[in-house]
């Protein structure tokens, strides 16, 4: 009589039982969906928007709270405006000495 090793009954039987079976799946699947070959599929670049229909954030937005760091050349750069523009809105404003946390108008 031959004997099988406990550790082929544990593991080795399992498999192969579910090898088995994945291999009749795959095989029942091939007989059903007899689907030809998909093609690649090649991504279009994104298509590019017109800068006339690109929103800003000055669009929305009248009021800026400084924050550290922050210049009237970059607030004036971030929201499409020039120094001289926020200097006229925001009038007794020193340029050289912004307060973190002050509110200006930007628009």
């Amino acid at each position: 009589m031959v004997t099988i090793p406990f550790w082929f009954i544990r593991y080795g039987l399992p498999t192969a039982l579910l090898l088995a079976a994945t291999v009749a799946v795959l095989l029942v699947r091939a007989a059903v969906y007899d689907d030809p070959p998909r093609p690649a599929v090649n991504e279009a670049p994104a298509p590019k928007i017109a800068p006339s229909r690109v929103r800003t954030r000055a669009a929305r937005v009248s009021a800026y709270s400084v924050r550290s760091g922050d210049t009237l050349g970059t607030i004036a750069g971030r929201f499409g405006t020039t120094v001289e523009k926020l200097l006229v809105l925001n009038p007794g404003i020193d340029p050289r000495a912004l307060r973190v946390g002050r509110s200006l108008r930007v628009e």
